[in-house]
């Protein structure tokens, strides 16, 4: 049997952005794991980011983000690029709003590709575009008393 790659599960789905959301509530890497369930997909990669106990060189107590109104308009926006840019059979994304603890998540991604390798281009642009485009801004409070606002995610 020869193999070719003309199998329609090569390709990307006709509507593969699953699930988009920015949340007040804690987040599951279940969930957007779940999401991204495709049975043509050989590689899905996730991505998540967690909030951590320093940053430039000094502790972080806490953080908390906000985010303008069309800040999940913008992360469909960017979902469907990426999904317009590579073989995507599913794709979620998925960010936290509000006051967080060092160790919470801020954010999940996944894309589920038929490849691995579609599958982290795919996650990586994602998770990247997302960071520098999304209006969601992250205010850290340091040990020291010192506060920071950082600017897109």
């Amino acid at each position: 049997m020869a193999l070719t790659n003309d199998h329609p599960g090569e390709r990307a789905a006709a509507d593969p952005v699953k699930l988009i959301a920015v949340r007040e509530t804690p987040l599951s890497v279940d969930e957007v794991f779940r999401a991204v369930g495709d049975a043509a997909a050989g590689g899905i990669a996730l991505f998540v980011g967690t909030v951590r106990n320093h940053d430039g060189g000094a502790d972080v107590d806490a953080l908390g983000y906000s985010c303008h109104p069309s800040a999940e308009a913008e992360m469909r926006r960017i979902a469907e690029e990426v999904a317009a840019d590579h073989p995507v059979r599913a794709l979620a994304a998925v960010h936290r709003v509000g006051d967080l603890r060092v160790g919470d998540l801020a954010v999940v991604v996944a894309v589920a590709c038929p490849h691995r390798a579609e599958a982290f281009d795919a996650c990586r642009k994602l998770i990247d575009d997302l960071k520098h485009e999304v209006p969601i801004w992250k205010h850290q409070k340091f040990s020291d008393g010192t506060e920071e606002w950082v600017g897109a995610c």
